[in-house]
């Protein structure tokens, strides 16, 4: 009589995700579930479980007592400041440890704002911290610094100019609006989140993730509401006449929610090197190409 065992299923992987509920957590999240691991997210506001996926409620300064005890991954997309405080004494233990941080933490290292210099201190502070922690704890921490974030319809920067236009028809931008950018899209940033969990290269060290595409500020925006119908138009003009339009709109009202020290930005240059992070995990961004769903339209 010949017996046959029957081979034991691999286990699927585990992970905690952090901020699964925002734009680059849900992208992370789909993608995690497709390729087989088992995720516990956390919300601030209840969710419903699925197959695989256990939602907590909490936040971290109200963190839920349900956390699994040990998990493969852990994976911050939200607030890297708040992340990098509960890290050093969390309960759950892990041996890898991918957090979100942002480019801020040059770009706005010398800005004349007093609170985008504050962030771009917290955001550095706040990566040594997780670092120093990984450490300590025998893990292996990514930090990953995005630039200009779009794709989801939720970020405060393409989505903003989007809003602005459409409800007044058309954008004023300065003649000299040509600091360049590489916009990034959100999916993008959840595949390098995937990549590089599974990358020894990766291993304590942070990456900038620009967009597939440097092009100046007014092609960008020139190009995000020429996707939009109908397109609101887009109107250049010099220094001294948006200088007047600016300070009109102000006094209107109608540029809430504009960060800080966005118009200055418009005419430096944010570029970063893709270069490390292809290297070390293949990341492959795309070419900038909006379409209105990316902005939460349709």
């Amino acid at each position: 009589m010949t017996s046959m065992s029957a081979s034991t299923p691999p286990r699927a992987r585990h992970a905690l995700v952090f901020g699964a509920s925002g734009a680059i957590g849900a992208a992370l999240l789909a993608r995690l579930l497709e390729a087989g691991w088992t995720v516990d997210a956390l919300s601030r506001t209840p969710r419903a479980d699925g197959p695989q996926l256990r939602w907590h409620t909490g936040a971290f300064d109200a963190m839920p007592g349900t956390l699994p005890a040990q998990v493969d991954a852990i994976f911050s997309c939200g607030p890297l400041d708040q992340f990098s405080l509960w890290y050093p004494s969390a309960t759950s233990a892990c041996p890898r440890i991918v957090a979100f941080g942002s480019t801020s933490d040059a770009t706005k290292q010398a800005a004349s704002d007093p609170g985008e210099r504050e962030l771009a201190m917290r955001l550095r502070t706040s990566g040594e911290r997780v670092f120093a922690a990984a450490q300590a704890r025998g893990a292996a921490a990514t930090l990953l610094r995005p630039t200009l974030v779009y794709g989801s319809g939720r970020d405060r920067n393409l989505s903003l100019i989007v809003a602005l236009a459409r409800r007044s028809g058309v954008f004023v931008l300065p003649a000299d609006a040509r600091g360049q950018r590489q916009p990034v899209h959100v999916d993008d940033l959840a595949a390098a989140a995937q990549a590089a969990v599974d990358a020894p290269a990766a291993y304590g060290q942070a990456f900038a993730l620009p967009g597939g595409e440097t092009l100046d500020y007014r092609t960008m925006v020139a190009r995000t509401l020429a996707c939009l119908q109908p397109a609101p138009r887009l109107l250049v003009l010099p220094g001294v006449l948006f200088d007047a339009a600016l300070w009109a709109a102000h006094r209107a009202g109608r540029l809430q929610g504009l960060p800080p020290g966005a118009v200055t930005r418009m005419r430096e240059d944010l570029v970063f090197d893709a270069g490390p992070a292809q290297a070390a995990f293949g990341y492959a961004p795309r070419a900038f190409r909006p379409a209105p769903s990316m902005f939460g339209i349709g």
